[in-house]
């Protein structure tokens, strides 16, 4: 009996060590930080070591920001400027059509054997209920079609007013259109097999469809505005997947966004199911889709952390690397003569949020640059 317990004992000890190297030890294992002038990356001008220092709002290129951030002062609330509304309801996804129901799984999934560019996922059917956050301006005027902007993630809770704040004092200050913001939470979960990634990484105009056909009608009637049609008017924002989706929105959709702001773009192979036409997911776009497709009409703002996400899950394809991902796009932009200004932040991760805090409100200014000039952005 005292042999068997014995057994008993080492295969936990040597179960559990295993599972700790195998298991929490790899997902805590912190990305590599990559120099600004490593393999595979554009050549940058630098603003580095010059805390609260962004680019140009005229410029385009590769910019490199950082290791020390100061915080917008555009983001306080500042007295006497006027401040917009905020206005939110709710979507219940069995009223709905283009994503009734939804999907969920339970675990993350294995690579598929024969191709390593998918992986083998089990999905249920849920339904979900979607927040919708809105702001007007105050300098909005009723009955008129209002510049817009969709930010994907958008709370689902009370609404955070960091944003608000920011397009206040933007748009007091003329650097921004008074643009009607429409902040759009996920359906749920992340990546493959979840909700979230079927919206956000989906390489197609169908979320973009399903907010011109179930979002925008619903925020009109609710909140008393009207959007422009201008596709020149109109802005999408996001970050990690959510900036990968503001891109493929614009792409796919050109007829209704041509411009895009992303942080940390989640331009890697996470397109779930598998689609022959586009095997590559987002990674596609610096692949093959930019180089290979004629000039579009968009202006595109990117940013990236040094310590972005690298390998984060089980998928070694060699599409799985952000920092590259976001290099490969800035490349291929420029040499397509794109209008865009990418920042490598050093000193911040993904969704570089201590970066964010210092260039959000130049970004914003940035995307909406030329708007009404008549040009093409």
């Amino acid at each position: 009996m005292w042999r068997l317990w014995k057994m008993v004992l080492l295969f936990w000890v040597v179960g559990g060590c295993l599972f700790w190297e195998t298991g929490f030890a790899q997902k805590r294992k912190p990305p590599p930080t990559r120099r600004f002038d490593g393999p595979g990356a554009p050549k940058f001008e630098r603003l580095d070591g010059r805390p609260g220092v962004n680019p140009s709002v005229s410029s385009n290129g590769n910019f490199l920001i950082g290791p020390d951030y100061l915080p917008a002062s555009e983001r306080r609330q500042i007295q006497g400027v006027p401040q917009g509304k905020v206005q939110q309801f709710t979507m219940d996804s069995k009223d709905g059509r283009l994503f009734n129901p939804g999907i969920a799984r339970k675990v993350f999934g294995t690579v598929d054997p024969n191709n390593p560019k998918t992986l083998i996922v089990e999905t249920h059917p849920m339904d979900y209920r979607r927040q919708i956050t809105v702001y007007i301006p105050s300098q909005y005027v009723p009955g008129t079609a209002a510049p817009l902007m969709v930010v994907h993630d958008g709370p689902k809770g009370r609404p955070n007013m960091a944003l608000p704040r920011i397009l206040d004092n933007l748009i007091a200050q003329k650097r921004i259109p008074a643009i009607i913001t429409i902040m759009i939470a996920n359906g749920g979960g992340d990546a493959q097999g979840h909700q979230r990634g079927k919206e956000y990484d989906t390489m197609s105009g169908l979320f973009a469809e399903y907010i011109e056909a179930e979002v925008f009608p619903l925020v009109e009637k609710n909140c008393g505005v009207r959007l422009t049609q201008d596709p020149d008017g109109r802005a999408t924002m996001g970050s990690s997947s959510g900036g990968s989706a503001a891109l493929i929105m614009a792409w796919y959709r050109t007829d209704l966004y041509r411009r895009v702001l992303t942080t940390s773009g989640t331009f890697v192979n996470q397109q779930w199911p598998f689609e022959p036409k586009t095997p590559d997911g987002a990674w596609g776009f610096h692949n093959k889709l930019i180089p290979q497709t004629p000039k579009k009409p968009l202006r595109i703002f990117l940013a990236v952390g040094d310590r972005d996400n690298f390998n984060p899950n089980v998928m070694r394809d060699g599409m799985h690397d952000w920092v590259q991902a976001n290099h490969r796009m800035a490349q291929v932009l420029q040499a397509k003569g794109y209008p865009y200004q990418y920042l490598f932040c050093l000193n911040s991760g993904h969704g570089v949020g201590n970066a964010k805090a210092q260039f959000l409100p130049h970004a914003l200014e940035w995307v909406w640059h030329g708007y009404g000039d008549q040009q093409q952005p």
